[in-house]
């Protein structure tokens, strides 16, 4: 079997295009009327086509963006119904991360999410990015001390879908500081040790986000 080398520095600069370009969402250089054509990016980062296409590619593939009918691509437009499909999905996959981290209970992990919820939540005249971000970062804690590689791949594709709502966007035009929830209270349950209430706990809380969600969709609509 005859098999080709990798060009592993290629696929290095694939993911710093693909981080710049979930940069530029997140702080919102590009927008939803914004046309990424891979030839005018390759010119503006100075280099080949190729890390730009693998990029936009895995943009698309994660459903941030779509294909855009006069060419290129644009980010995608996610409706009530999908958003509905992503909060079903993020609760079972954060549900299920839920009931391994009550079912191991660990006081010293538990603790270093607390730590890490009162850091990420201190926010001094937070923006919606901000918001998005350290909601983003605390529930990505969950999923890392849950220690399951394949529940936290799953949980990166959803909220790479989720930067398709144009981060939050929508809930500017509700409580903003509502995004966040009380997540203490979700460490409090898993000490506890009781699998069910910390399912239950977890899918309350995904509800309480998705009813924020789409009150500030239909507002905005």
């Amino acid at each position: 079997m005859a098999l080709k080398s990798i060009k592993t520095q290629r696929r290095r600069l694939a993911d710093d295009v693909y981080d710049q370009l979930v940069e530029a969402i997140i702080n919102r250089t590009i927008g939803p009327d914004d046309r990424l054509i891979q030839e005018t990016l390759a010119s503006e980062l100075g280099i080949s086509r190729t890390p730009v296409r693998e990029a936009l590619l895995r943009l698309e593939q994660e459903g941030v963006l779509r294909v855009a009918n006069s060419g290129g691509f644009r980010l995608t437009k996610i409706t009530e119904a999908e958003t509905l499909e992503l909060y079903q999905a993020r609760a079972a996959i954060e549900g299920q991360a839920a009931r391994i981290l009550a079912a191991h209970k660990d006081e010293g992990q538990l603790q270093k999410l607390r730590d890490l919820i009162t850091k990420a939540e201190d926010l001094k005249n937070p923006t919606t990015q901000d918001y998005f971000v350290a909601n983003r970062s605390i529930h990505r804690a969950f999923m890392e001390a849950a220690g399951n590689r394949f529940l936290l791949e799953m949980f990166d594709v959803i909220w790479g879908r989720g930067m398709a709502f144009h981060l939050f966007a929508a809930i500017e035009n509700t409580d903003i500081a509502k995004s966040l929830g009380n997540h203490i209270a979700l460490v409090d349950v898993l000490a506890t040790g009781d699998r069910t209430a910390a399912l239950e706990a977890f899918t309350n809380h995904i509800q309480d986000g998705f009813d924020l969600h789409v009150e500030g969709i239909r507002k905005s609509g």
